[in-house]
């Protein structure tokens, strides 16, 4: 087993890492249903052929609550686990909507801002606030982002140790 992570891993909202086994994927999806059922009181998901997806099992249930989605391929005769921490999917897609608008919004306010100070005109005196409000609004999703991804480590780190045991358990 041979597990491949980069420093850019470590700085990423959605950390991400590969395992590289002998072990066959049908094998593995066989041996990850069984895993998950032995450890049913700390960790809950979804198992299919390809992907699985594990959470844990917590009293509070937070916008940013990680989980683990495992993606099995074959490369070069081995089979690769490819690992993503993250919250889910729908947290996701919104944080990732509300900076693409916020990004929008921004450069369009000072874009007018900067139009109406070329042509000398008055017409849009709020352009420069909004702009500057579009900034504030960015750095709050951020600094949101952030707060959530503190506050998720234990958890991120118990679905780490989960991924690496289900493969050195299945190994040994």
């Amino acid at each position: 087993m041979k597990i491949e992570e980069t420093a850019i891993d470590h700085i990423r909202a959605r950390p991400r890492f590969k395992i590289f086994t002998e072990i066959s994927r049908e094998n593995y999806t066989t041996f990850l249903k069984h895993f998950l059922a032995s450890r049913s009181d700390e960790f809950s998901g979804s198992i299919n052929a390809e992907t699985a997806v594990i959470t844990v099992k917590t009293g509070q249930d937070d916008y940013w609550k990680p989980c683990l989605a495992l993606r099995t391929e074959t490369e070069e005769n081995k089979t690769v686990i490819r690992g993503v921490f993250g919250p889910s999917s729908a947290v996701w897609t919104f944080f990732m909507f509300l900076y693409f608008i916020f990004a929008i919004l921004w450069m369009v306010f000072i874009t007018i801002w900067f139009v109406e100070k070329q042509i000398k005109s008055n017409d849009f005196p709020w352009a420069l606030s909004a702009s500057f409000l579009m900034l504030f609004l960015l750095l709050a999703t951020y600094v949101a982002t952030k707060f959530g991804h503190y506050k998720a480590k234990t958890e991120m780190q118990k679905l780490r140790k989960f991924a690496e045991e289900s493969i050195t358990e299945f190994e040994n």
